[in-house]
This record gives structure tokens, C-alpha cells and sequence, in this order.
């Protein structure tokens, strides 16, 4: 469940939406092309994991690969562009106060839960059970989930290319802002997992804002995705 405020669109960069995710909950909207949407960690170091599609066509998502690829780095930080399994632009993050972001720890669920911290943990909530509830919601199912992002999350990756999940880094108000570079479905589950240090191991709110598009950022992102389908029909 999320607690939900609506401000009255007033005009360019108007606050559209205003959500407090609790801890442990899943969230989605769309975000529309031009459109900004902030993550606020309001307690320091909650992992959020997060997908998202195109809007109108839900077979184009996020790929890690191609934002892996295209980008030459495994974090996120301003001014990553996240790319689709099409190549083609999704979102760009414009502002980033943490600093670092991860791709490749992925989303904890049952199974993974109980091989890493033993049968007992069956029973608690994860994160593929926040994407496939709240997925639904939009005619999404298990085959439409793929390797999602996890904002705030501290995943360093050695030379001899080991990882693990240690104590973040980010700290209570600070935030990742992302602009739609086309309309969006985002699908957010606030990390509930209590077994790593992940979340602290004591998962925490977060809040999610969505700004209207100023006139420049519209037509700056639209004449981004002509430009992007075009190269795409000549290529």
C-alpha cells in the first residue's frame, strides 16, 4: 500500500504526484515523456528496486546489457541514460546526490532468500513478490521480469570480478531524480529484505515525485525520440 497526494497540475515543473512508499511496499506509475520523477531515501540506505517499460508496449524494457554497454560502466550516476532491450533511451538520471547506484545485485525473492540464508527465511516477503503483485496490476507476469536496478544499493565489484552486498552509502534525504524520455511504466519495490545490510537490515520509506514537464524538457525529449526512431528505420 502506498499513501498517496495529489497536487493540482499548476503549470510547467508542477509536482504531478507525491507517494510515501512504506517500507516493504510495491508502487507504479506512468511517467510521461519530459516528465521527472525523484526517489528520496528519507532514512538513509534503502534499497529500491526498480523496472520499467515503455508505456505503450511493455516488450520494450529495460535491458541492462544495452545501459551496461552504452554507458561503459556497471553503477549509475547523473547522467546515465537507461537503455531498452531496443536500444532506445527510457530514462535519464539528471540528478543523483548519492553518488553510485547498482545493476547486477538483482532482486531478492523466496528461493534466492533461502539458498543464501537458509530455509527459515521461506516465509518472508521479497522483492519478485512486490514486482509480480504490482505488475499484475498492469498485464505484467513473471516472463515480463527481467535485471532490475536497485537504487541506493552499495554492490562493489573487485578486479577478479567478486561482489557482494555491504553497508550503503546513501544517508537520510538524499535523492535520484530520473526524466521520462519517453512515457514510461515504472514498477517499484520498496526492498523488504532484512537478511543483508542492504536495507540497514531495517527497511525504511521512501518517497517518490513526479514533476510535470517544462515546455523546453518536452520538446527536447521528443525531438530526442524522433531522432531515435528515425535512426532506427535507417539503420
Amino acid at each position: 500500500m502506498t499513501v498517496a497526494t495529489t497536487t493540482p497540475d499548476t503549470g510547467a515543473g508542477a509536482v504531478r504526484r507525491s507517494d510515501l512508499i512504506p517500507a516493504r511496499a510495491a508502487w507504479s506509475a506512468v511517467v510521461r515523456a519530459g516528465e521527472q520523477l525523484t526517489l528520496t531515501d528519507l532514512h538513509g540506505n534503502q534499497a529500491v528496486d526498480f523496472l520499467v517499460y515503455d508505456a505503450h508496449d511493455t516488450t520494450v524494457r529495460y535491458s541492462a546489457p544495452d545501459t551496461l554497454h552504452a554507458q561503459g560502466s556497471i553503477f549509475l550516476t547523473t547522467g546515465s541514460v537507461l537503455m531498452s532491450n531496443e536500444h532506445t533511451p527510457l530514462m535519464t538520471v539528471t540528478e543523483d546526490t548519492c553518488g553510485r547506484h547498482d545493476t547486477v545485485g538483482g532482486a531478492c525473492s523466496k528461493e534466492s532468500n533461502t539458498l543464501r540464508y537458509g530455509h527459515h527465511t521461506w516465509s518472508q516477503h521479497a522483492c519478485v513478490d512486490n514486482f509480480l503483485a504490482e505488475g499484475a496490476r498492469h498485464g505484467l507476469g513473471k516472463r515480463d521480469l527481467v535485471s532490475n536496478i536497485n537504487w541506493y544499493m552499495n554492490v562493489p565489484v573487485e578486479k577478479d570480478g567478486t561482489l557482494g552486498i555491504v553497508d550503503g552509502i546513501s544517508a537520510p534525504g538524499l535523492r535520484v531524480t530520473l526524466r521520462a524520455e519517453t512515457d514510461v511504466l515504472v514498477l517499484i519495490s520498496n526492498c523488504p529484505q532484512i537478511n543483508n545490510p542492504c536495507n540497514g537490515f531495517d527497511p525504511t520509506a521512501v518517497e517518490a515525485t513526479i514533476t510535470e514537464a517544462t515546455i523546453t524538457e518536452a520538446t527536447v525529449t521528443q525531438a530526442a525520440v524522433t531522432e531515435a526512431a528515425v535512426s532506427e528505420a535507417t539503420a
